[in-house]
């Protein structure tokens, strides 16, 4: 089975499984783009109550913009990396107000999904996942970020090399995610693999998926026969 075909298999299975998740629409890109830098390295709890603590004590990003490093990590503690992300996200607003004049992404709506991925990496600190997600969540594009769990499950099917890179990934696997599926697979999978594809104990016996995995058949190959010699 060719890798496109086995991803839309999957796709379909999963949605059959999960449903067909939707996006709530188009959001605000900069608070976006900020809040997954936050998420780098941490749990969506972690993020949001750094997210929270970060605009009570910042209500605006002029104020982030205006702020000491050291205060901004300070807010941000709970979300881990305080110091990388801090230094993240003073460097960017100061690059996006001194080339912009305003402290606003708006103008990424009319920009090509491609520039657009461009223009957030060549920033440090903000990776093609993180570019992805901003991407995906604010402006509805049709990209598919690759997280922790979409890369475990990825190898596992045989999407993609067992040794293959998370920036890797973000090469191989857009080209055979179905059309137009991008969100929905890019959500299942992350729910199929907090839910039953796990890192250390993977739920196997709930999995609609064992015809089709790579580390399933592994776990289940014959033992080879004893020598006689």
């Amino acid at each position: 089975m060719e890798l496109k075909q086995k991803a839309a298999l999957i796709s379909e299975t999963l949605e059959g499984l999960l449903g067909v998740p939707t996006r709530d629409g188009a959001g605000n890109v900069l608070d976006c783009l900020l809040l997954t830098v936050l998420s780098q390295n941490t749990t969506d709890i972690n993020r949001d109550k750094g997210f929270v603590q970060l605009r009570a004590r910042f209500p605006t990003w002029e104020d982030v913009l205006e702020a000491d490093t050291e205060a901004v990590e300070d807010a941000i503690k709970v979300a881990g990396l305080g110091k990388q992300k801090s230094r993240t996200m003073k460097n960017f607003l100061a690059w996006l107000k001194a080339e912009y004049g305003e402290l606003s992404l708006a103008f990424i709506h009319d920009m090509e999904t491609e520039a657009a991925l461009a223009l957030l990496c060549q920033h440090k600190g903000i990776g093609i996942k993180t570019a992805c997600v901003t991407l995906a969540f604010a402006c509805g594009r049709e990209v598919f970020p690759v997280d922790t769990h979409i890369l475990r499950i990825s190898k596992r099917l045989g999407l993609i090399p067992q040794n293959c890179s998370a920036e890797k990934a973000h090469q191989l696997l857009p080209p055979i995610v179905p059309a137009g599926k991008a969100y929905p697979f890019h959500m299942n999978l992350i729910y199929f693999g907090r839910q039953i594809c796990n890192a250390r104990k993977p739920l196997c016996e709930q999995c609609p998926l064992t015809a089709h995995c790579l580390y399933f058949n592994q776990l289940h190959e014959e033992p080879l026969p004893s020598s006689s010699l």
